[in-house]
């Protein structure tokens, strides 16, 4: 979180968060944090400093894998349109490989069945 705000507002730049597998809880928490920091201004979403992409552990593996792409895709943006700076998070990149081993042994058993 400090290290979010930090980029935010010592730098200018933007901070891109994928949770991979977070707990609903954690998701929440974190979003309560940004937005009593100020780096979420929910009265001005254009002038927020961060991005928060969630899979969480109840969702299909699929979904889960989904999320570091998606943060990573939402990064290049902000990086090629905006010409910001970006700091970006994957949380937890453990979960991220496992997800994609889950897709993988899913898809393996559908062409062999």
């Amino acid at each position: 979180m400090e290290l979010i705000n930090n980029i935010a507002k010592a730098h200018g730049g933007v901070s891109v968060f994928g949770g991979v597998g977070e707990r609903t809880r954690e998701g929440n928490d974190l979003y309560m944090e940004m937005k009593e920091s100020g780096v979420i201004n929910e009265q001005n979403l254009a002038e927020s400093k961060v991005a928060l992409v969630y899979g969480q552990m109840n969702e299909p593996p699929g979904a889960r894998m989904r999320v570091g792409l998606t943060a990573l895709t939402m990064a290049e943006y902000f990086r090629d349109v905006n010409e910001q700076d970006v700091l970006l998070f994957i949380d937890n990149i453990f979960r991220f490989v496992q997800a994609g081993s889950e897709v993988s042994a899913l898809l393996t058993y559908a062409f062999v069945s």
